[in-house]
């Protein structure tokens, strides 16, 4: 994510990275895990089955996992992590968190047999960050419940809504990635990723500085204020992407990159015959967008207020996912106005038989399962298994990806996401083409 509303995001410096001879075996004995696991032949045919349903040609349904309550996870040390450097130990969590995921619940991940090293790209906010009152049921948690003071309230305000500037540190770049070919030498090579897949989103952003009852309320008392708005945060995302363009700092994300809120980006379409690997352009990426907080709104306020405003952005790219918790069912007359549109969302509130109907086999289904069914006191892995199975059953002949993810808590029992991954995996197999 390259904003978030709830903090300034800190600018990269570049500085020596100078590891003690534990933290570097502590890395490389992880590394070399990794390099096993990545050398495995199956990566090759999920990426096949990826490709094939993203290319509307699915094989089965597809399988993934993320957004995880991690710390609830670390039952037997796993994820325990031993290095001092602060480098280190962010190392060492990706790491750590990459083999955990496809000891215990891979479902169709993909695992690289390089690792990449982010370039030390920063963009700044848009000049507001979030009033907010927080109450938290879980300590550990970064999962609270929200209470917005409101910061725009005319048109005024909407001054304070700011054009990112994008900078990219190359000798922090630089630094990260000697560190990194120096340590991973001889197990892993190293490639520098620039920025993959833009989680574009601005009514997530809106409802924090606007109020939720307040931003709802004026889409019927001020409609005006609220296209301005709209528009304001559109120019501002159009103006950092066009910062991202010029300086050269996209990288393709047609590959085992997270989409919008779904599964990977593997795709025979991207990046398309228009294509230059020196010089990546959106057209070449996929683009999102999704309006979460319209859940009750109807559709033709949810395509003035959010869709046609986001026309302007999703245009740019050679590929679209829509949605993530809203429900869409009742809405897919304005989403298939959207160009290039090939993904949407399905949240555990879509009416399925509707959703169904009206999207046939004309797009990707990213089913989200509801994450409740891990909360409860007792856990029923059948009631999983024959959820995943009515909405597989209603929906064959179309083209689905089972994502389980806002795993907020398992209740501090690991073994049910990773039993939730063993069935899903076999009720995808179960209706296997």
């Amino acid at each position: 994510m390259l904003h978030d509303p709830s903090h300034r995001s800190p600018r990269p410096v570049a500085e020596e990275i100078d590891l003690s001879g534990g933290d570097r075996e502590i890395l490389r004995t992880l590394a070399s895990e990794l390099a096993e696991v990545a050398a495995l032949p199956v990566h090759a045919g999920k990426a096949r089955l990826w490709q094939k349903l993203n290319d509307l040609q699915s094989e089965r349904p597809m399988v993934w996992i993320n957004e995880i309550c991690w710390h609830e996870l670390d039952g037997d040390g796993e994820l325990t992590l031993h290095a001092q450097h602060p480098w280190g130990r962010e190392q060492e969590s990706e790491l750590r968190r990459k083999l955990y995921q496809w000891r215990h619940l891979p479902g169709d991940m993909v695992v690289n047999n390089w690792l990449d090293c982010p370039l030390a790209i920063h963009s700044t906010d848009f000049g507001i960050i979030e009033d907010v009152d927080t109450v938290a049921t879980d300590q550990a948690s970064d999962i609270v419940s929200r209470h917005f003071h409101v910061q725009i309230r005319n048109f005024e305000d909407l001054e304070k809504i700011r054009m990112p500037v994008v900078t990219h540190n190359q000798h922090a770049t630089e630094l990260h990635f000697q560190a990194m070919s120096d340590v991973y030498a001889g197990i892993m090579p190293v490639r520098k990723t620039g920025q993959t897949h833009i989680w574009y989103t601005p009514w997530d952003y809106l409802i924090r500085w606007w109020g939720i009852e307040e931003a709802m309320i004026d889409l019927h008392e001020r409609p005006a204020l609220v296209h301005a708005a709209v528009d304001r945060m559109v120019d501002a995302w159009m103006t950092e992407l066009d910062q991202f363009v010029e300086q050269n700092l996209l990288s393709l994300d047609s590959n085992n990159t997270r989409i919008g809120s779904g599964g990977y980006g593997y795709t025979s379409a991207l990046p398309g015959t228009d294509f230059n690997p020196g010089y990546v352009k959106p057209h070449n990426m996929w683009g999102c967008s999704n309006a979460q907080i319209f859940s009750e709104v109807s559709p033709s306020m949810h395509w003035e207020f959010a869709v046609e405003h986001d026309l302007r952005w999703l245009a740019r790219w050679g590929l679209v996912y829509y949605g993530c918790c809203e429900p869409l069912d009742r809405k897919m007359e304005i989403l298939r106005r959207i160009p290039n549109l090939r993904k949407i969302s399905a949240s555990p509130w879509c009416r399925t038989p509707r959703l169904v109907d009206k999207v046939g086999a004309d797009y990707v289904i990213s089913r989200k399962p509801n994450p409740a069914v891990f909360a409860d006191d007792n856990w029923y892995p059948e009631r999983a298994r024959e959820d995943l199975r009515q909405f597989l059953e209603a929906a064959q002949g179309c083209h689905v990806e089972l994502i389980m993810k806002d795993i907020s808590t398992v209740r501090y029992h690991p073994q049910r996401l990773w039993e939730w991954a063993r069935i899903a995996m076999e009720v995808a197999e179960e209706f296997a083409a």
